[in-house]
């Protein structure tokens, strides 16, 4: 088996993409419940698994060390040492700009005082989690998306927990450029979504979001508007995601956080990037733009002090 890796910025989904990833994402969607822990567990740990003996992670899968074994050998492999030698080789090349970001974090975190270094390296690791869901963003993918929300008769924005927010803010800025838009949680929880949900055709779009700590009651959602025909998005951090097999298109954004179970920085930096080629993917949307900002523009601060700040000059000059 070869183990030359795909660069990415992301080592997540570089991972993934490489040849020994994929065959992981394989074993991750058909094998058995053990054989996909053991998968899921080196789709998400690859840096930790270059460290680890095999009876390390048989336990951190909780399976036997056996069955670590023939899960190498059923990869192509002469044992685990050689799977790991594996997982180690295709890391090599896509860590490097990684590790470049981690050092400057670093570095930069360290001029702070002590008492402020923490909440300073949350803001770098956002910063470095941005530009490296940005280096591996497809804009062509984007635009393609972007043509599917504007053909779809209803758009639902669907995402729970720590994605309520980001859904929020996904349909907020859907709404002047789709015919219609449902967030499907946002008023509820479980219950309210699926009923929203319950109406889907194939004629219609789910956006789906979800981050770390996937909340259980999106995967099924998911696939229920996916078996009804509809087109699924998806917006999550890896390919070893729950929702990564479910969407018909999908965007990732880097999530991991030193502290925080996760990071939606990248995922609202993504969401901003696709409301962006939206804007601009047609002149029609180009001037609903153009009069959404007029609509609201006499509702703004400043552009009340504008106007007002005229018709007192008006006012003077009378």
């Amino acid at each position: 088996m070869t183990s030359a890796a795909v660069p990415s910025a992301s080592p997540d989904i570089g991972f993934a993409a490489s040849s020994l990833g994929q065959h992981l994402l394989r074993v991750l969607a058909e094998g058995s419940a053990s054989n996909r822990a053991i998968a899921d567990y080196l789709l998400r740990n690859q840096v930790r698994v270059t460290a680890l003996g095999v009876e390390e992670l048989a336990e951190a899968c909780a399976v036997s060390t056996a069955t670590i074994s023939r899960f190498a050998r059923d990869l192509g492999f002469r044992n685990y040492a050689a799977m790991r030698g594996a997982v180690a080789e295709t890391l090599q090349s896509m860590l490097q700009p990684v590790e470049k970001l981690r050092t400057t974090i670093a570095r930069k975190a360290a001029t702070g005082s002590a008492t402020r270094a923490p909440a300073l390296e949350s803001l770098h690791y956002a910063e470095a989690g941005i530009t490296a869901t940005s280096r591996a963003l497809d804009g062509a993918q984007l635009d393609r998306i972007g043509k599917v929300l504007t053909r779809a008769g209803t758009v639902y924005v669907m995402g729970f927990g720590l994605s309520t927010f980001l859904a929020g803010t996904l349909a907020m800025h859907l709404q002047p450029f789709c015919r219609h838009v449902v967030e499907v949680a946002g008023s509820g929880g479980t219950e309210v979504a699926a009923s929203h949900l319950a109406n889907i055709t194939d004629k219609d779009v789910l956006v789906a979001i979800s981050l770390p700590r996937y909340t259980l009651a999106v995967v099924p959602l998911t696939r229920f508007a996916r078996d009804g025909g509809a087109t699924v998005v998806s917006i999550t951090d890896s390919p070893a995601s729950p929702l990564a097999e479910l969407g018909h298109h999908v965007l990732y954004a880097h999530s991991a956080h030193p502290v925080l179970p996760s990071s939606g920085s990248s995922t609202l930096a993504v969401i901003e990037a696709l409301a962006v080629s939206l804007m601009t993917s047609n002149k029609a949307n180009v001037a609903k733009a153009a009069r959404h900002t007029e609509a609201i523009a006499a509702y703004l601060v400043g552009d009340q002090q504008i106007r007002t700040g005229s018709t007192q000059k008006k006012a003077k000059k009378s």
